[in-house]
């Protein structure tokens, strides 16, 4: 399927991204001035996450990036100062990020950011929401909704809290504080800090090794960990005891037990 490939979406038309090398690759800002929220790219990615939930796209991970030298400057203001309606063209903007973080999240795929730049508002969200989030020394965050009088959208409220703390994410929302790169990597809002100049480079080469992977052995690592704050101990030594016994018999499993036991590198491609 090419890039250019047309679908009918409940009635609109929509250009589906087609993944290269197992790598699903979403633009989450555009490229005018600041790097703001694409819309285009939140419509787009959600379809084609659920298309790869069907089967349709052969995803093995998603690399989300910016359009620009910032990941995402969050929503753009200037289009909502514009707006006849705020209110209700507001509300069409986050259901339709949300959309797009819904779709992220049941697809159950490895996601990877190169969080170069800002990542504020609607960028941070976002960053919230994926597996390792890839940065440098310049990378920073910022909530930035308090400083237009609004509160926060894309889950923030609910991913923030579990990653850095309650008391941290009350003081990062509620003072609208710049986070740095160092800062974000020693709190777990980075899960590796690079150079500048590698973020882009480094994040590409993780998702391509991810996507090159054991697929439903990593698609099931990530959802035990999704669950495991919430679950008994107990309970969840058990999930991951049927987890790991299942997978031993699956194409994928089999071959990488074989592969150790036969001293070579296990090609999971030919076997999913």
């Amino acid at each position: 399927m090419s890039p250019d490939t047309t679908l009918s979406d409940g009635g609109r038309d929509v250009s589906v991204i087609a993944p290269v090398d197992g790598v699903l690759r979403i633009a989450v800002s555009t490229d005018a001035p600041g790097n703001p929220l694409s819309g285009d790219a939140m419509h787009h990615g959600a379809v084609a996450l659920r298309r790869a939930v069907a089967g349709d796209l052969d995803v093995g991970a998603v690399l989300l990036t910016g359009a620009g030298q910032n990941f995402c400057a969050g929503g753009d203001v200037r289009v909502f100062a514009a707006a006849p309606n705020r209110p209700a063209f507001i509300r069409g903007v986050a259901d339709e990020f949300h959309g797009f973080i819904a779709a992220l999240r049941d697809a159950h795929l490895p996601v990877v950011a190169a969080v170069t730049g800002w990542a504020a508002g609607a960028g941070l969200s976002i960053v919230t929401h994926c597996d390792i989030a890839v940065g440098g020394p310049a990378t920073r965050f910022r909530p930035a909704y308090s400083g237009i009088g609004l509160s926060p959208d894309g889950g923030l409220t609910w991913t923030l809290p579990r990653i850095v703390g309650s008391a941290r994410a009350r003081r990062i929302l509620l003072t609208n504080a710049v986070i740095t790169g160092d800062d974000a990597y020693a709190w777990g809002l980075l899960g590796a800090l690079v150079g500048d100049d590698e973020v882009r480079s480094v994040a590409e080469t993780m998702a391509l090794d991810i996507a090159a992977g054991p697929r439903q052995g990593l698609r099931a690592a990530r959802d035990l960990l999704d669950r495991s704050p919430g679950a008994r101990l107990l309970d969840h030594l058990d999930a991951e005891a049927d987890s790991i016994s299942r997978l031993s018999g699956t194409p994928e499993g089999i071959e990488g037990i074989d592969a150790f036991a036969e001293k070579r590198r296990p090609d999971f491609a030919a076997h999913r």
